[in-house]
């Protein structure tokens, strides 16, 4: 019987603990979880899980829970480190900060399970012997208080490559399909290789890079913010911030990346949120609870990107614009910036 994986997993909230539970439900991996809010009430109960993949769960513990980051040890490696945390790469500590103590150079795959584009870019910069694989979730699953998960849509995950130029290519795509290989034994998941790495994120992007801030900012959830919108009225919001951002997004992916992403793809991330369910975007809940907000790989490299390749972004520049100002002020009240210091140092010029 070959040996089971070890896995580290950072980031242990709705996707995170599918993802970790998914792989042991395997058999092909043990998973290490790095709890920090929810690391007591896991430790003394385990979680509590209600899935539409799997089922209900009670009491559930990964093979073990850890506070912080561990450090590799040099005769058992973590064969895979996965991070599902949220990439905030303005705010300390950065990913490579984070799991730098994990990695064992030339063995350890780092598995980026987050949202937007050019995350590989810092690992591939901070680890130029491991291979980073693209992981893009399109499950639905949240933590509803510490410890209590609740997954409401099925398990989809799309693993490709992002490939590095000095590294051997078909190791880093057999790495990548090894991976779906233990993801998919359960038979629970829908878990596919795409070597369209790039194709894949910009679609995604579409969605996220538009309703995701737009939401934030108004504080209106999908449906409401369609319901806002009267469809004999060309000045609605639709018209005048989401359709045109999705198109300013799609301008961009051929632009930067010869990514072709079909028009009838805006409409069809219009209407994706079922109307019934009032879908409020992870960016949004994050600003409700005066959490930072995931924009600059969402909805800044998508700027830069395009605006670099000469295409007018002017709606997700304001956008842009507008979360940058808001994470401004999380970091005051977080007090990761002093107002009164800045300002008396500008004066001070």
């Amino acid at each position: 019987m070959a040996e089971k994986r070890r896995i580290l997993l950072v980031g242990a909230g709705g996707i995170g603990t599918m993802t970790a539970f998914n792989l042991e439900q395997g058999g092909l991996a043990t998973v290490t979880a790095v709890l920090r809010s929810n690391y007591d009430v896991v430790k003394e109960k385990g979680f509590t899980i209600d899935s539409c993949d799997h089922g209900q769960i009670q009491g559930w513990r990964p093979t073990e829970v850890v506070k912080t980051i561990p450090h590799a040890s040099p005769d058992h490696p973590y064969d895979y480190v996965i991070c599902t945390t949220k990439n905030i790469p303005d705010i300390p500590p950065t990913i490579v900060d984070l799991i730098r103590p994990a990695i064992t150079p030339g063995h350890s795959v780092i598995v980026l399970i987050q949202n937007g584009l050019n995350i590989e870019k810092p690992l591939h910069q901070a680890f130029p012997q491991n291979f980073v694989l693209s992981g893009v979730s399109l499950m639905g699953a949240d933590e509803l208080s510490p410890g209590e998960i609740l997954q409401n849509d099925k398990d989809r995950l799309i693993i490709g490559p992002f490939l590095s130029p000095n590294l051997d290519t078909q190791a880093q795509i057999d790495s990548a399909q090894d991976f779906v290989h233990i993801y998919s034994t359960s038979g629970k998941v829908d878990c596919t290789y795409d070597a369209d790495v790039l194709f894949v994120r910009w679609r995604k992007l579409m969605y996220n890079a538009v309703w995701n801030p737009i939401c934030a900012l108004t504080d209106l959830d999908t449906s409401r913010f369609r319901l806002a919108s009267d469809p004999s009225d060309p000045a609605s919001p639709l018209d005048l911030l989401v359709r045109p951002a999705m198109h300013e997004i799609r301008a961009a992916a051929k632009a930067a990346a010869n990514v072709d992403l079909p028009e009838s793809l805006v409409e069809a991330m219009v209407e994706c949120d079922p109307i019934e369910i009032f879908c409020s975007p992870s960016m949004q809940q994050d600003r409700r609870k005066k959490r930072f907000i995931e924009y600059e790989n969402l909805v800044g490299e998508a700027l830069r990107e395009g605006e670099k390749a000469g295409v007018g972004m002017p709606i997700v520049r304001t956008i842009y614009g507008l979360c940058k100002a808001v994470q401004w002020r999380t970091k005051e009240t977080s007090g990761l910036v002093d107002a009164q210091k800045l300002m008396e140092q500008r004066k001070g010029r």
